[in-house]
């Protein structure tokens, strides 16, 4: 593909992106007049902007971009964008709270990671795999998170639901890799799901869950197939 046709898609996914957190502000208002709590409401729109927003795009990166730095871009300056929000207390109320800018963390790590791992493992798919942990499996965390507790908090739950999506699916793309890896795709998936419980300071759940299975599957590159 050549660059003149990527970077209309880089625009067509950002535009993308933008409209999603732009509407999901009327679900917001939605389910808050259906009883529900400010904050709970934050929270679910908040994952459905991982999965929606930012998940969709991610999956579009491998079928239409040959060149990292595309997504790179996008990361970065939909980052840049959500941090500044918080700067200038701008909030995307809907979506972002005073207490956390995770929504900024997931939008420079699913740029950097992606950057990065492209690479290193000059494979797309293995590239976006810990962005998609981080898009969907937290993204179904929060959700039952949510519905179980209805407040942001941590439960086994929450990381056993991550789990049986992100196992599998690290096993499907490990599986296409070449050489095939399924069991450490599976594994990275395994580990992301256990770190999601864990953060440190501003170090949050989003850097750790891409770290931790990025770490896994460049390992199993370096070591090969079980």
């Amino acid at each position: 593909m050549s660059p003149e046709n990527e970077f209309v898609w880089f625009v067509i996914l950002g535009v993308w992106a933008a409209i999603i957190v732009l509407a999901i502000k009327p679900l917001h208002g939605y389910m808050v007049s259906r009883g529900m709590e400010n904050m709970v409401a934050v929270y679910y729109n908040r994952k459905v902007a991982h999965m929606v927003s930012g998940g969709i795009p991610l999956i579009m990166v491998p079928i239409v971009f040959t060149d990292p730095i595309w997504p790179l871009l996008g990361g970065v300056i939909g980052g840049i964008a959500l941090a500044a929000t918080h700067i200038m207390d701008k909030r995307l109320w809907w979506m972002q709270t005073e207490q956390n800018m995770n929504d900024a963390t997931f939008a420079f790590m699913l740029g950097i990671s992606v950057f990065l791992l492209w690479h290193y493992l000059d494979n797309a798919w293995l590239a976006i795999l810990p962005a998609l942990f981080m898009a969907y499996g937290d993204g179904v965390t929060g959700i039952i998170r949510n519905k179980l507790f209805a407040k942001r908090t941590k439960s086994v739950w929450g990381n056993l639901g991550m789990a049986i999506l992100c196992i599998p699916l690290g096993f499907m793309i490990g599986k296409s890799a070449e050489p095939s890896i399924p069991i450490w795709g599976a594994i990275s998936g395994a580990v992301a799901s256990f770190v999601e419980r864990y953060e440190f300071g501003p170090i949050d759940d989003n850097v750790l869950i891409v770290v931790a299975s990025s770490v896994v599957i460049a390992l199993g590159v370096y070591l090969g197939p079980f």
